[in-house]
């Protein structure tokens, strides 16, 4: 999603990768929707119901599967006919006829949408990995998701923008900002509602992750505006969402990370002192307070000062970095180019030279001057610690650090590819998909160009961050009776949670900012075990689910549905702030500004094979420090850190150690 080095996983691209239209590369991708036997003609109608029916049996799924309909829908974007968004939906699992049912004002059976981020990647992914009904293995194989979002309401999976995976557009057609993905978008409601009715009074639960988190408040906005909205939305729920600036998102997170896993760092207390410094002269120790005092300036993302490969590198996006070369040897390289040592080429050399590098990284920390900022990172502080626990670090020093789910160190991780499903001809013809294109999990050209950082961010969008409008946002959804759910995993390190509760706390919603109490009341799954932290205030809830990803149902998949159904679909009270109290109580352990994750990371080549588990005395030595540590604050003056009892620790650098004196 943004600049990182990561592994491919659930938002991976394929091989494919598309340039902008030159002389010497490939043209601009142009396509089109196929018109398959039994298209109705003239206008979208309840008569398509039966063109888009799913009726033929699918290659290699297992059954049976709900009632099902799938297809290209335009978006009416004017003399752009081609512009499509495919969509595969599914019926209520049990239920008959409930898409297909006529437009009934008392009709009040929710409805999802699902959305993916990417930029440019596949609903099809989640459908096919996450929370659909069917669930493509590493092997190949396919089983049904006992925890599919459909078993609760009907669901729809969509291919957008236009141009993403199944989803079609001409050459000049592709979205050039959120603001025309919105109105593609509302084009692409209006014609649905017409083929299937009821979903225009039906309540409607929009719902995404990821860059999603740019995509969902911009059609909200756009669906605010609309005089006569096609759909009758009822609340967003968005996961580990782009809302913010990358520096928010990314990189004000990293100590947050370090502290729910410590084993990135291997328990290093001067690593962490480290990290923390970088943090605080980034600016990003962000004081939250309950209720919130102020708002947060802007964050200025310090590029790297020491002009090299590595800085140059930290700009590009993330799928293209990740593809050039084998994960390992990428990292080690950059890391080599910042510290003046030979790249690890070969295993056995990494093995016996990690040490010895790592003691010379801190060595090399000793050298700089006291209080900057690194010059080969700047404040890219995740890449930078990506870079530390794939060069130092077992088991990432196997070559790979999964920022979708941190305990996750297997290399190559198993590959759940839907690929070949989707590009056999049998499948084109029963989902009445495209021939003009295949299928793929992220699509480059979005914006209609390849990451043109000169039109907009690493992806090439122009627009600005949801931030800048949410708290407008927010009081119309309130006046609309229009709900917010923001969720995060608690093992993402991509889109960390802290990130989330930093925007949650900048942002006004009920006439308020920010949540007046920190969010610390357990939730539990239909097992009665913890399952996270939730919070609700004035119309927006917070859930954090415990030993989830970035891509939440699929690590979680039960605890997620139960998610789904308490806190999204119901009307669950637990954690709502009620006068003085709070619902379901407050939690002093959870009160921390970290859940810890787990004690075991999982390692392997293809499929997990092993895994490492950090020992008892290490962790309590590790509590105990970490205990002091995060009892300071930064103190208002001197560029310090407030210490609980009111004194101030200064931060001294030596042979990469930040001392911390009492004076």
């Amino acid at each position: 999603m943004i600049s990182l080095l990561l592994s491919l996983f659930a938002l991976a691209s394929s091989s494919l990768v598309l340039a902008q239209s030159s002389p010497s590369g490939p043209s601009i991708p142009n396509t089109f929707p196929h018109a398959w036997p039994g298209q109705p003609n003239g206008t979208f109608s309840p008569e398509w119901q039966k063109y888009f029916e799913v009726t033929e049996k699918l290659p290699d799924l297992p059954g049976p599967l709900p009632r099902m309909f799938a297809g290209n829908i335009p978006v009416n974007r004017q003399d752009h006919p081609n512009d499509t968004l495919f969509f595969w939906a599914f019926e209520k699992q049990g239920a008959n006829g409930t898409l297909t049912a006529p437009a009934d004002a008392n009709n009040t059976d929710p409805w999802i949408i699902w959305l993916q981020g990417g930029p440019g990647s596949s609903g099809m992914i989640a459908l096919t990995t996450e929370n659909g009904p069917v669930h493509v293995l590493a092997n190949g194989t396919w089983v049904l998701n006992n925890f599919s979002w459909n078993h609760l309401a009907d669901t729809i999976w969509i291919d957008q923008p236009v141009g993403t995976g199944f989803s079609t557009a001409d050459s000049t057609g592709y979205i050039p900002d959120e603001d025309q993905m919105g109105e593609d978008f509302l084009g692409f409601l209006s014609n649905l509602v017409k083929v299937f009715p009821s979903l225009a009074t039906r309540p409607l639960f929009l719902t995404g992750e990821s860059y999603a988190g740019t995509y969902i408040p911009y059609i909200t906005k756009h669906l605010f505006q609309t005089e006569n909205s096609p759909v009758k939305l009822r609340k967003i729920a968005i996961g580990d969402g782009s809302l913010g600036s990358q520096a928010t998102v990314e990189h004000v997170p990293v100590v947050n990370v370090i502290e729910t896993y410590p084993a990135i760092i291997g328990y290093d207390q001067d690593v962490f002192n480290y990290f923390r410094q970088q943090s605080h002269l980034c600016g990003f120790d962000l004081n939250l307070t309950y209720p919130q005092n102020g708002h947060f300036p802007t964050l200025n993302l310090v590029r790297p000062t020491q002009n090299s490969d590595l800085s140059q590198s930290l700009l590009q996006p993330t799928e293209s970095r990740a593809r050039s070369a084998s994960f390992q040897k990428t990292v080690s390289e950059r890391f080599a180019a910042a510290h003046g040592e030979k790249p690890l080429h070969r295993r056995e050399k990494f093995l016996e030279r990690r040490e010895e590098s790592r003691r010379e990284w801190k060595r090399d920390l000793g050298g700089r001057a006291n209080g900057t900022i690194d010059p080969s990172y700047g404040c890219f502080l995740l890449d930078e610690l990506i870079d530390y626990a794939v060069n130092f670090t077992f088991p990432w020093s196997n070559g790979d650090f999964d920022v979708y789910d941190i305990p996750d160190a297997t290399n190559p991780e198993p590959f759940l590819n839907a690929s070949t499903f989707f590009n056999d001809n049998r499948t084109r013809a029963a989902l009445h998909a495209p021939t003009s294109k295949d299928w793929i999990r992220n699509f480059n050209y979005p914006f209609g160009n390849v990451h043109d950082r000169s039109k907009g961010n690493q992806y090439g969008d122009p627009s600005v961050e949801p931030i800048a409008f949410l708290s407008d946002l927010a009081a119309n959804a309130s006046a609309a009776n229009v709900s917010t759910v923001f969720y995060s995993g608690n093992d993402d390190s991509l889109v960390q949670h802290h990130g989330t509760e930093v925007i949650i706390q900048n942002m006004t919603f009920g006439g308020v900012q920010g949540f007046s109490r920190k969010p610390s009341t357990p939730w539990f799954d239909d097992d009665g075990k913890f399952a996270g932290i939730v919070h609700q205030e004035r119309g927006l809830t917070y859930v954090l689910v415990a030993g989830a990803g970035h891509l939440v149902p699929e690590w979680k998949p039960a605890q997620a549905l139960v998610f789904l159904r308490e806190f999204v679909l119901g009307s669950n009270l637990t954690g709502t702030v009620s006068g003085t109290i709070v619902v379901g109580g407050e939690n002093s352990t959870l009160a921390n500004d970290f859940l810890p994750g787990g004690n075991e990371i999982f390692y392997g080549s293809g499929a997990t094979q092993g895994t490492s588990t950090i020992p008892a005395a290490t962790q309590a030595a590790w509590s105990s420090f970490i205990a002091t540590a995060t009892a300071t604050q930064r103190a208002a003056t001197n560029g310090g850190y407030r210490n609980a009892a009111g004194g101030f620790l200064t931060v001294v650098a030596g042979f990469g150690i930040a001392l911390a004196y009492l004076v």
